[in-house]
């Protein structure tokens, strides 16, 4: 008997304001811009004919605003998750990237050297980011199989994701693009995962921002 896979479109929140300055947003609650608006509704309309049973995304409002865009174009209410929040960057958050290497430099060393048990002074670090976030998967996975589903989260979020149906580790260098409102999908069948296609923006009008350090 051929298992029908679990397919799951993860959609990156539209462009806000920090994106463009490049400033550090973690759980700090940013809306979308005009742009990113106008992203969430691009993306919407381009899932309208996948097959979409179910909509999930973090409540932190870039993405909420980015799932309502999305349910509204495929008649589905978001259900919102506070799993599926960006990674939190405790002293780093509100900072530029350039600010944050400033002030310090020793933690910006291990940030960008993807140090997997740095937090930040208190924030989040990879490894705790990682098993928040393939926990949710798998529970969003095991609620839906053999379906379509589309979740909405963050550019931190995707990172672990890419990482995690490739079986790549977290200390390696990132060598795929995470766009604001790109298109991402994985699927799951008996345990084992892949990423059918990654950072689709064929749907956008513009480029998309992908500020995000590798």
């Amino acid at each position: 008997m051929v298992e029908i896979p679990t397919r799951i479109c993860l959609v990156r929140h539209g462009e806000t304001e920090w994106n463009a300055a490049r400033r550090i947003q973690g759980q700090i609650d940013i809306g979308l811009n005009a742009a990113g608006q106008a992203q969430a509704r691009a993306a919407g309309r381009c899932l309208r004919t996948a097959g979409i049973v179910a909509l999930y995304s973090s409540d932190l409002q870039r993405a909420w605003a980015t799932a309502q865009a999305i349910g509204a174009a495929l008649g589905l209410v978001p259900q919102s998750s506070p799993a599926l929040r960006e990674r939190c960057y405790g002293v780093f958050e509100g900072l530029t990237y350039d600010e944050a290497k400033q002030r310090h430099p020793a933690g910006y060393a291990a940030f960008e050297g993807r140090n997997a048990d740095y937090d930040f002074e208190n924030g989040e670090s990879l490894r705790a980011l990682f098993a928040r976030v393939t926990g949710k998967l798998a529970e969003i996975a095991a609620a839906h199989p053999g379906s379509n589903v589309v979740v909405v989260v963050h550019g931190g979020v995707l990172d672990i994701v890419n990482r995690f149906v490739r079986g790549n580790p977290l200390e390696m260098p990132r060598d795929f693009l995470i766009p604001n409102a790109g298109i991402n999908w994985i699927s799951t069948v008996n345990g084992r995962w892949t990423v059918e296609t990654w950072g689709e923006t064929a749907h956008l009008a513009d480029a998309a921002l992908d500020e995000l350090p590798s």
